[in-house]
């Protein structure tokens, strides 16, 4: 039996729903089990859902012509994923979601989210939020690429994802931060002399 209990859990963090809400809600959601390394999107497909992060973790990210990726977000256990302008607009993914782990996903289709926000209107609130969260989220790391040093941009990743260092890779904790793979190793080797001296 599938459990709903951390989707509930995060949903009533800003909208109360009574049982009927609760089920119809539950009624349009679809489960997806991903394994290590397996896309939820890939760019040029049509975006048509959102998702829920149940277990695991996802990592959305941009491959230019020459095959460089730029990692634009991850999302662990109870963080939602898509690519927001293209499901909004219903448009081809610009970016990619692959799992970093093996993950399980819960997703809403366009089209049953515009239902839910016809048949339980609060939803609209909740979504808004999420949305205005991910836009300050998002403005506050392009500041913090400008103004902060590779070094504290690494520390401040280290603060918002500390058990997800272990499950990623140099190149893509980099590409987040937006520095080479050999930059991070100079920028981890000089923290671990200063915690040393």
């Amino acid at each position: 039996m599938t459990d709903y209990r951390s989707i509930l859990s995060n949903v009533s963090k800003h909208i109360p729903l009574d049982e009927k809400e609760t089920d119809y809600f539950i009624s349009l959601l679809k489960t997806k089990a991903l394994k290590k390394k397996e896309f939820l999107l890939k760019a040029g497909q049509l975006c048509t859902t959102v998702s829920y992060v149940h277990s695991g973790a996802l990592r959305a990210f941009y491959q230019d012509r020459s095959g460089s990726e730029a990692t634009i977000m991850f999302a662990i256990s109870d963080w939602w994923i898509t690519d927001m302008p293209c499901f909004i607009n219903q448009q081809p993914a610009i970016t990619s979601i692959e799992a970093i782990d093996e993950s399980v996903v819960y997703q809403l289709t366009k089209e049953d989210l515009d239902t839910l926000y016809i048949e339980v209107p609060k939803f609209e609130r909740f979504f808004r939020i999420l949305m205005q969260n991910s836009y300050v989220r998002e403005q506050l790391r392009t500041l913090q690429n400008l103004s902060l040093s590779a070094e504290e941009r690494y520390n401040k990743f280290l603060e918002k994802y500390p058990a997800m260092v272990r499950q990623l890779t140099q190149k893509q904790i980099a590409s987040y931060l937006g520095i080479t793979p050999e930059f991070l190793s100079s920028v981890r080797k000089k923290m671990s002399k200063g915690a040393l001296s």
